[in-house]
């Protein structure tokens, strides 16, 4: 951990490790960036790429879907918790 810059968030190593499941369900979404996602569906959306991927994949802007049952080794979810300022 922490052996790459960290992003614009203070966040190292966030790219590349596994897959992300996210809440959103996946919709076709052409050019936008960042969309909110569907207000249900079939397939959920993963982002991030993973270790198995080229290093191409391996980008936050990397986007996937499954169906909310579907698993494999390279996909994962992100756990956080806010820290209180100082």
């Amino acid at each position: 951990m922490g052996q790459k810059a960290a992003n614009l968030l203070g966040l190292h190593d966030m790219s590349g490790n596994v897959w992300e499941w996210c809440w959103d369900w996946s919709i076709s979404t052409g050019t936008v960036t960042d969309p909110s996602g569907a207000s249900s569906g079939a397939t959920r959306v993963m982002r991030g790429g993973s270790w198995s991927y080229m290093v191409s994949g391996c980008t936050v802007s990397a986007r996937g879907n499954n169906p909310p049952d579907f698993w494999n080794d390279d996909i994962g979810f992100r756990v956080c918790e806010s820290v209180p300022a100082e």
